[in-house]
């Protein structure tokens, strides 16, 4: 790794350890399809409790951030490229599963990395 890259890691490191805000519209589990070349976005539903914590709006239960949580999705969003899906989630589906700009701006940012791993064939981890 360059010197450059090492500078960006480093940076994206500290900022993926800041607070955030959670969208009361919902999340996003972002994966791709090889077979298929495509990348997916599953987007769930969620309401935000006093503690600022997603909750599962049928059981009222806090939507853990990690490990497997058996929920069904509300939408499946696929496209072949960052720019296709975005279009798809912020322009054609109306109203829009995004309520707060810094999540768009993750979700930008998430689509882009998963289309380079789809390109270049790496391993695509959501942060």
């Amino acid at each position: 790794m360059n010197q450059l890259s090492e500078i960006i890691s480093l940076i994206d490191d500290e900022l993926s350890k800041r607070e955030l805000e959670l969208d009361p519209a919902g999340y996003f589990i972002i994966y791709l399809d090889r077979e298929e070349n495509l990348i997916c976005a599953k987007h769930f539903t969620n309401i935000i409790n006093e503690d600022g914590l997603a909750v599962d709006p049928e059981t009222g239960k806090v939507i853990p951030a990690k490990g497997k949580v058996m929920r069904t999705a509300e939408t499946l969003f696929q496209g072949k490229t960052a720019k296709e899906i975005c279009v798809k989630i912020f322009e054609q589906t109306q109203p829009s599963p995004v309520t707060k700009l810094d999540h768009a701006a993750y979700l930008g940012r998430e689509f882009m990395k998963a289309e380079n791993a789809l390109i270049t064939g790496e391993h695509y981890i959501q942060d």
